[in-house]
């Protein structure tokens, strides 16, 4: 499994999401936008669910600051429809049903896959990492202040 740190070249990922669309980092590089990547256990569950609502409701700063928010776990594309729509999702959920893309990204847990955020520059390298299988949502301010500092390095 990849450990990978701040400063490493994000690995360039390949995925659907839950619409069936093929969605890739290079994509977004391209574009010179950074993402915020985060990896969660599963569709649903009360701690993804509180973690995926907190984005939610943050996700206009996120894109005010040049953002993209991605989610990622290894439900399908139907578990991801149900949850977009169910929960007013903004922002894309990649499936990850064979969890190619945690461990190219190095996301494991021990019962649960695991819960991770990776915070990738406009140049694909990674700003930020926050790790947390049973914490939901203190990482997200820490993303955004992330985010925002890397929009002043324009």
């Amino acid at each position: 499994m990849t450990k990978l740190k701040v400063g490493n070249i994000a690995p360039d990922f390949e995925a659907k999401n839950y619409l069936g669309q093929t969605v890739t980092l290079k994509e977004f590089k391209e574009k010179s936008q950074p993402i915020v990547l985060y990896f969660y256990p599963k569709d649903n569950s009360p701690v993804c669910t509180k973690e995926s609502c907190e984005f939610r409701d943050k996700y206009q700063k996120f894109i005010e600051a040049g953002a993209e928010v991605i989610g990622v776990s290894s439900d399908g594309e139907d578990s991801h429809k149900l949850f977009v729509s169910k929960y007013s999702l903004p922002f894309t959920l990649l499936t990850d049903k064979h969890s190619k893309l945690a461990k190219l990204y190095g996301v494991n847990g021990i019962l649960l896959p695991g819960r991770k955020t990776f915070i990738i520059d406009k140049h694909g390298i990674i700003a930020g990492i926050h790790d947390g299988l049973l914490s939901s949502t203190s990482h997200i301010d820490e993303s955004l202040k992330i985010i925002e500092k890397l929009k002043l390095q324009i």
